[in-house]
């Protein structure tokens, strides 16, 4: 599941960046990548969970430490991507 969201997060992101260079409301468009992003997490986090119910530690072992640093990475990507939107128009208007 988490890798579905992840997709779809990278898609809402790509399309809030489209948006915002065409001149289109891009709002709904980051609300949804950020909103992706955070479903995201919390699948892996419940994937997780399971296999701690489960008590498959080999597993945990294999994938937590890359997993923990690529969701970190992929988070603030994310969030940084999400809000150039932002910062450009703000930057824009105050000039």
């Amino acid at each position: 599941m988490w890798l579905l969201f992840g997709i779809l997060a990278i898609l809402a992101t790509a399309v809030n960046l489209i948006l915002y260079f065409i001149g289109k409301d891009y709002k709904l468009a980051m609300a949804t990548g950020l909103s992706l992003t955070a479903l995201t997490l919390c699948a892996e986090y419940s994937q997780l969970k399971s296999w701690v119910e489960a008590e498959d530690w080999a597993a945990l072992a294999d994938v937590i430490p890359g997993m923990e640093r690529a969701f970190w990475v992929l988070t603030i990507i994310s969030i940084g991507l999400n809000l150039t939107p932002v910062l450009l128009e703000t930057r824009k208007n105050r000039s």
